[in-house]
């Protein structure tokens, strides 16, 4: 599933393609990825200048010179491509924004669970959606006046959304391991430094994973991704184990947290007792 780093390197690419172009043509080759009616999004967009595009969490925008903004969201298989004449589109393409430079955009989207929604502003479908602070600009402070109070375990927290905005499976184990907190710890059993450090994880991974455009393979070894990678390309034959970068004797944990695969190292993140 893209990710916030994900969707920030598609909204980079986005930026370079489509700022500042004009729209001259909506082609709609699957209605599924449609969230506003057809028509309703061609009227609104055909002739229309982008101006900008922005991302909050794992939702990217663009700005429209009406003072609209498209929001996509890339699902479970969504991606973006370009090209110029129908034997180059990309498979899976469920919709292609045409330009006035002669450029077509290809929103890709294999499983078709992506949605194109238009909104009156990013505020408004902010607000709609109950989305919190975008993860990469919520502070500590935040973090900790949105949880020192909850009883419930920090991973699922983490994950909600209205929380902070941005927060994926794999980034929340990420930043727990690096912040060096169980995900079934007690929210409100947390300090102020143990905020610091959740604060400090979070910007920690987001920047690398945007840094390396999402590409595991090149993170840090420091990195719990590592193992988790290893463990999601066993084969059923087969039993892959990864230790913990930290402690090498150490064999990373495979539980469920909330419902949610989740890898600990069990002497970086021993479990709380109260």
């Amino acid at each position: 599933m893209p990710e916030l780093p994900e969707v920030e390197t598609y909204r980079r690419l986005l930026d370079e393609l489509l700022v500042p172009q004009t729209l001259v043509a909506f082609e709609v080759l699957d209605a599924h990825v449609l969230a506003t009616p057809e028509d309703e999004l061609r009227h609104a967009l055909v002739g229309t200048t982008v101006t900008g595009t922005r991302r909050l969490g794992k939702n990217c925008f663009l700005e429209l010179s009406t003072g609209q903004v498209l929001a996509l969201h890339f699902g479970m298989t969504g991606d973006v491509g370009a090209y110029r004449h129908d034997h180059d589109r990309p498979r899976f393409t469920r919709v292609a924004f045409h330009l006035s430079n002669g450029l077509r955009v290809a929103f890709i989207d294999p499983r078709k669970f992506g949605r194109i929604r238009l909104a009156a502003s990013q505020e408004e479908f902010s607000k709609a959606k109950k989305l919190g602070p975008d993860a990469l600009a919520i502070t500590a402070a935040q973090l900790q006046q949105a949880l020192s109070k909850r009883k419930q375990a920090i991973k699922p927290l983490l994950l909600d959304q209205a929380i902070t905005a941005g927060l994926g499976n794999w980034i929340v184990d990420e930043v727990l391991f690096q912040a060096r907190i169980h995900p079934e710890r007690p929210a409100n059993s947390l300090s102020i430094e143990h905020f610091n450090a959740l604060y400090n994880a979070v910007q920690l991974v987001l920047t690398t994973a945007i840094e390396h455009e999402a590409v595991y393979r090149y993170f840090p070894a420091s990195f719990l991704i590592h193992a988790r990678e290893w463990d999601i390309s066993s084969t059923p034959e087969t039993t892959n184990h990864l230790n913990c970068p930290i402690h090498s004797d150490t064999i990373i944990d495979k539980t469920y947290v909330g419902g949610r695969a989740t890898y600990t190292c069990p002497v970086c993140q021993p479990p709380y007792n109260h």
